[in-house]
């Protein structure tokens, strides 16, 4: 993902090199967490592995001395020497058979003894000589019973099973020893564990650059997001993320902010329309005021008279732009509207009585809810059909008909105001609801174009809108106009939330 702007400035590069001064980036922690998981998950595995392979050497070691000793049961059970066939004469001859028939493994070792001293060992090399280790032969040499054990020799651990040896009517008490050199008979496990070892090491560099790769990738819209908010600026706006991947977390972080930036743009262009259009406005009054105060005959009544009406005049339509911009910039907090349950009949009715006052015109009032009770701010939605109201005196004549309504239609609730007048220009239905927006053929035109923006704010406050349609003069015989119908279209509901 790229962006639009072509890069950080100076400014921009001394900040970045700042903050990775001062802590690790985003991407070296990335990298650092890879690893450390991977060391770990490495670490146990070798040394889980190094373990059981140790455990199953040792196991198959011991299995190993009690089959020798198995075997030399076996070999000597019938107190004959093999070989001859002859019995076995002395204890020595015994010993020295069973030495001798039995093939030592490699890293093992036969020994006998004869009255704790020793007599024979098997022919394999051995790491040290236990015949001539003082420490074993008095460990081994006098033993009455088979017994198993480990001795630490100067080769390392050496497991060992002796057997006691007699023979019935021969002088002199013999025993048999299988050992096993331990540390070198789990060289092999050794051996893989410090393999394993180094796999581990180069996947670890394989990992981390891995990781350094897909971390660049992944934090790439990231810093796009950065340049991008670095490169925007007060009066420009346009800045955008430019999307090069998929549908992705990364994405969607992209869209939401693009999105969030038109929204600002959106913001701030408004905003500067609102106060350009506003501060125009209230400019026409002001020099108007200025223009006739600057020719006014102070020793003329009849001319200050008529100024002073002017002047009255003017602060009058000033009065009700800021107080229609008022309501306009509350429409944005929280507490505009303050609902309560509202009898929608007698607000109505109530509004009518109100609006009668705004011109001479065929009033009437149209019902259909029964009695229904809305959760409306009854000030709020009072004033915005006021103003409605106001807009189809502006645009009917004294022969013409206004009429107020409310009806329930699909779980929403219409207030409708409806003229025979003029109606409303197919060019001019959108635009007509922005703000300092004027319909054409008004018959009085001293409005500031704010009426219906603050009935639309008022509208969408209650989680509504207003909607535009002909009004009751539309294809009726007799009836000035076509007319125009506004609708406050509020969903219903009987407390608010």
């Amino acid at each position: 993902m790229t962006t639009v702007p072509t890069g950080p400035t100076t400014t921009d590069r001394t900040t970045t090199t700042e903050s990775r001064g001062g802590r690790l980036s985003a991407r070296l922690r990335i990298v650092a967490w890879v690893l450390l998981v991977v060391l770990a998950s490495l670490a146990v595995v070798t040394l889980v592995t190094w373990r059981l392979s140790v455990a199953e050497t040792d196991t198959r070691m011991d299995a190993a001395l009690r089959t020798e000793v198995d075997e030399f049961t076996a070999l000597t059970a019938s107190g004959r020497d093999p070989s001859s066939g002859t019995p076995f004469g002395t204890v020595d001859a015994v010993l020295q058979t069973a030495i001798t028939y039995n093939l030592a493994r490699p890293n093992e070792k036969f020994l006998g003894y004869v009255d704790g001293v020793f007599r024979f060992q098997s022919r394999q090399a051995s790491p040290v000589l236990l015949s001539a280790d003082p420490a074993f032969t008095a460990l081994v040499g006098p033993v009455t019973e088979p017994t198993a054990g480990t001795y630490a020799s100067a080769a390392g651990e050496v497991r060992y099973l002796a057997v006691p040896v007699t023979l019935t009517g021969a002088p002199g008490r013999g025993v048999l020893v299988a050992a096993y050199f331990a540390d070198q008979e789990r060289e092999a496990a050794d051996d893989a564990a410090l393999l394993m070892v180094g796999v581990g090491a180069v996947t670890a560099l394989l990992a981390a650059g891995g990781a350094w790769f897909v971390a660049g990738r992944i934090l790439a819209p990231v810093r796009s997001v950065a340049r991008t908010a670095r490169a925007i600026t007060e009066t420009d706006l346009s800045a955008r993320i430019r999307v090069e991947t998929g549908r992705d977390e990364m994405g969607d972080l992209v869209s939401a902010v693009n999105a969030m930036l038109d929204r600002l743009e959106a913001g701030a262009t408004e905003q500067r329309r609102f106060v350009d259009d506003a501060g125009h406005e209230l400019r026409t009054p002001i020099t108007i005021v200025r223009g006739h105060l600057d020719v006014v005959d102070p020793g003329d009544p009849a001319d200050v008279r008529e100024a002073l009406a002017l002047v009255d005049d003017e602060l009058e339509r000033m009065n009700r732009i800021v107080a229609d911009l008022l309501v306009l910039a509350k429409a944005e907090q929280p507490a505009f509207v303050r609902p309560e349950p509202t009898d929608v009949d007698a607000l109505v009715e109530e509004t009518l009585a109100k609006a009668r006052g705004l011109g001479d015109r065929h009033w009437g009032v149209v019902k259909s809810v029964g009695g229904l009770v809305q959760a409306l701010d009854a000030q709020r939605i009072t004033q915005a059909l006021l103003a409605l109201a106001d807009n189809a005196v502006a645009h009917t004549v004294p022969a013409d008909r206004i009429v107020l309504g409310a009806a329930m239609s699909g779980g929403v609730l219409e207030l409708r105001v409806s003229d025979t007048g003029i109606g409303v220009a197919d060019a001019d239905r959108d635009r007509i609801f922005a703000r300092f927006a004027r319909g054409g053929g008004a018959r009085r035109s001293e409005g500031a174009g704010l009426g219906l923006a603050v009935v639309g704010a008022i509208a969408a406050a209650h989680g509504g809108r207003v909607a535009l349609s002909d009004g009751v003069g539309a294809g009726r015989p007799g009836e000035s106009g076509p007319g125009a119908t506004f609708t406050l279209v509020i969903p219903f509901r009987a407390e608010w939330s």
